[in-house]
């Protein structure tokens, strides 16, 4: 039996998630801002226990995860899951916007894992499961500003799977691609008020195909959520898993597209370092 920590439980991936670990038999400490929604979603079980949690409060993230441990004796499964999405071209989001975005996405992960990893490095034991995204390893346009956080979620658990390997702390970060969940609904995307006609061909025409996609994702997040309940027995589990065949196809085509820059500019690129002296 492992003891799960989640944040963002009341909805989406972290209410699926929660869902399979409580009928795979683990226990389940589920957070949400308003705790009353996660029982709503997960009604009561003995293993479950719900608590409010704003992820930006770092004093409200510790004394969760001293609740976690004073329930169930440890936490063996951080699932970083809280974040929402900012959809418009980067010029068009507001400082308030950018700012608010990464409060919750990057700022609100950083207050969790940090009041997380203590019970994790005393027990030298841990796996923290980071969601990021497909925008997280490729950004496109309508989804800079989103992508952004993401990618700062992707260094961050780059560096943290370095740091706690040698502690018996797995790191990875979960890159699922359009899963249909609510993550297109406005209570978990937000679009950008300002619309700029000079990106109508670009963030624009992504407003509209995000609009027409919502619920429509190709995604099963059942699926999702069993994986993920099954990969935290993984024995040496990798720094990131791509979820969903688009998610694969983008790091693919990334890959190629990158290979090709190094190719024809390679060099340039070898040329800016300092020339070997003389002898």
């Amino acid at each position: 039996m492992k003891t799960w920590f989640i944040t963002g439980a009341s909805r989406g991936f972290g209410a699926l998630i929660a869902q399979h670990a409580l009928a795979h038999g683990d226990n389940v400490v589920a957070t949400a801002r308003n705790p009353q929604a996660v029982t709503e979603r997960l009604g009561q079980h003995p293993h479950l226990l719900p608590l409010a949690l704003d992820v930006a409060d770092e004093a409200q993230a510790q004394a969760a995860a001293a609740a976690a441990v004073e329930r169930f004796g440890r936490i063996d499964v951080l699932l970083n899951n809280a974040g929402y999405g900012l959809l418009g071209a980067v010029e068009e989001a507001t400082g308030d916007e950018v700012e608010k975005l990464y409060r919750t996405n990057v700022f609100g992960l950083l207050a969790v894992t940090r009041a997380v990893l203590p019970h994790m490095r005393a027990r030298h034991s841990g796996r923290i499961l980071n969601i990021s995204s497909i925008g997280g390893y490729r950004a496109g346009a309508g989804f800079g500003v989103y992508s952004s956080t993401k990618f700062a979620v992707e260094g961050l658990s780059e560096a943290l799977h370095v740091e706690l390997a040698p502690l018996g702390i797995h790191v990875t970060v979960v890159e699922p691609g359009y899963f249909r969940t609510d993550f297109l609904d406005s209570t978990s995307l937000t679009v950008s008020p300002a619309s700029i006609p000079d990106y109508n061909v670009t963030a624009g025409a992504v407003r509209n195909v995000a609009a027409g996609l919502n619920h429509a994702q190709p995604g099963d997040p059942q699926r999702l959520a069993q994986v993920l309940v099954e990969f935290a027995d993984v024995p040496s589990p990798p720094v990131r898993l791509p979820l969903g065949s688009d998610t694969v196809a983008a790091i693919q085509a990334k890959h190629k597209a990158d290979a090709e820059i190094l190719a024809q500019w390679h060099a340039v690129s070898v040329s800016t370092d300092l020339a070997a002296e003389a002898v």
